[in-house]
């Protein structure tokens, strides 16, 4: 299948670590011009190398999404480079073991952290896409949000957060005329995915038994999900034939989740 994702420009934040990675390196490989930005100066060296000796077109920068000026920065050497953005993922996210197990012992500045890195990067990095895609008539926002923005499960203040980033993305989708100019919106929603160097990582060689009583009981497959196969899913929603999808929460957990639609 021809994805035409051959020259689009392509918009991943947190695009250096992880599902966001592996979403850049899965859409460079299908011809994109792909932009990156992360926190960490470290792993944007490490991506540039790594799309270097992809021979793609990239932009790796160091950003923080959750400060207007750095986002700006980002978004304007993006526009320097291509003079436009064809597709947007808002991959920054995160907070599911953020707080307290005991919830009136978590401090309102958590609960206030979630959401911004979640929904507010999302908002500004999509209002600054918008006018591009609507110019040329196609464009294509993804956020990945969690089988927790579906249905309870998850810490109270993730479960908002990634619920507001599903119903963002849905409310979008019902604008007309976004969608007659050829925009869509659609959310990714990852079930348990095994990152290196994170809380699943941590929880497997420190609570081995747990974990594995935790495969067995809640994951269909008998095993966790990897970036490569979030991003697969990615990047068929950013693709061309993937026009008609437009408002979607697509889950990718390998039926985890207990939602019925």
């Amino acid at each position: 299948m021809d994805l035409q994702l051959e020259d689009k420009v392509a918009v991943i934040s947190g695009g250096t670590h992880g599902i966001g990675r592996a979403i850049a390196l899965s859409l460079a490989g299908e011809g994109c011009r792909v932009a990156v930005c992360s926190r960490t100066p470290e792993r944007v060296t490490a991506m540039e190398k790594e799309l270097k000796e992809r021979r793609a077109d990239f932009l790796c920068q160091p950003a923080d999404v959750t400060r207007q000026e750095d986002i700006a920065r980002f978004m304007d050497a993006v526009i320097q480079r291509w003079g436009t953005v064809h597709i947007l993922v808002n991959n920054v996210g995160g907070g599911g073991r953020w707080g307290r197990e005991i919830y009136e012992e978590t401090e309102e500045s958590v609960w206030r952290e979630v959401y911004e890195k979640n929904v507010v990067s999302a908002i500004r990095l999509t209002r600054m896409a918008i006018p591009f895609m609507r110019q040329q008539k196609w464009g294509r926002v993804v956020t990945i949000t969690s089988i927790y923005g579906r249905e309870s499960g998850g810490r109270p203040w993730f479960c908002m957060a990634k619920s507001a980033q599903t119903s963002f993305m849905k409310a979008m989708a019902k604008s007309c005329s976004l969608a007659q100019d050829g925009i869509t919106f659609n959310s990714i929603a990852p079930g348990a995915i095994m990152i290196p160097g994170t809380g699943w990582e941590k929880e497997q060689k420190e609570k081995a038994r747990e974990t594995e009583d935790f495969i067995q009981r809640e994951l269909p497959l008998g095993r966790f999900g990897t970036p490569e196969e979030v991003a697969s899913v990615v990047t068929f929603v950013c693709s061309g034939p993937a026009s008609l999808l437009n408002g979607a929460s697509v889950p990718v957990d390998g039926g985890q989740g207990k939602s019925m639609i």
